[in-house]
């Protein structure tokens, strides 16, 4: 996959993480994209790592979709833990 492709994966991954984990978020679009890029990259290093499912180059692979959106949960859940509570309400 390209570089854009990454990104729109990334995007995607961490808007379904949002919506599977209601509630106020300390990021935006940015954040979100961030979140969701790294996030599938650390889903797919976990995914080849420890479970020994490498990423494939397909976009629409399940596995694919499912580790990233799996690491984008990870970190959603960090990045709430971290810095959730630093906005005033």
């Amino acid at each position: 996959m390209s570089i854009i492709s990454w990104i729109i994966l990334g995007l995607l991954a961490g808007a379904i993480a949002k919506l599977l984990l209601p509630g106020r978020d300390p990021g935006g679009l940015i954040i979100t994209t961030l979140i969701g890029v790294v996030g599938a990259s650390l889903g797919g290093w976990i995914s080849a790592h420890f479970f020994d499912r490498p990423f494939t180059k397909e976009f629409y692979d399940g596995t694919t979709w499912a580790a990233a959106i799996g690491g984008s949960l990870v970190l959603l859940v960090g990045y709430r833990l971290l810095f959730g509570h630093s906005r005033s309400r």
